[in-house]
């Protein structure tokens, strides 16, 4: 073996690793603290939270869920206003803080049922807006408005546990 057989090989090799290393780059996705992905196609289902996945754009497609607490802020008043126990309209502005419960069945739920939804705070109102109404509206039907006030404690409890149930099957957790 001479000189330029060994040159040839290190620059070979040096060559290779290069293209390695730039495939690698290209092909391997990392999950970061507040975006998890779900990785499907070849392969089966696999939920990425911490850590990173192999993704050939031509077997794999990736959903990315948002792990950040998303506000969710619902009012109702006026003609929308909601209606008590003694038929007083009482005009509400309820803020719920909502996330992915970050858990692999969880993020695959999301991803499934929400999409990149998880993303943003406003598409992810659209969807959920609805059922957060109806608990505001259930409550405060079972409740006078004195006892709304006075019992605040109690309609918050009310409310949320009518709408986490929905929530978990979705993959969120109400916060707060």
């Amino acid at each position: 073996m001479t000189g330029t057989d060994i040159i040839t090989a290190i620059l070979l090799a040096g060559i290779f690793i290069a293209i390695v290393v730039y495939l690698l780059y290209w092909l391997y996705r990392l999950s970061s603290k507040d975006v998890a992905f779900v990785r499907t196609g070849f392969g089966g289902e696999r939920v990425v939270i911490n850590g990173g996945a192999l993704v050939l754009p031509i077997i794999h497609t990736i959903t990315p869920v948002g792990m950040r607490t998303l506000r969710i802020e619902v009012k109702r008043a006026g003609e929308r206003s909601l209606i008590t126990k003694n038929r007083m309209r009482v005009e509400v502005t309820a803020e719920f803080y909502l996330r992915v419960k970050p858990d692999a069945e969880s993020v695959s739920l999301a991803a499934q049922t929400l999409g990149k939804r998880t993303m943003d705070s406003e598409q992810l109102k659209e969807l959920v807006q609805g059922r957060f109404v109806d608990a505001l509206s259930n409550m405060a039907a079972q409740m006078t408005m004195d006892e709304m006030q006075n019992r605040r404690g109690e309609y918050v409890k009310g409310v949320k546990a009518q709408v986490e149930g929905d929530l978990v099957r979705n993959g969120l957790e109400l916060e707060a």
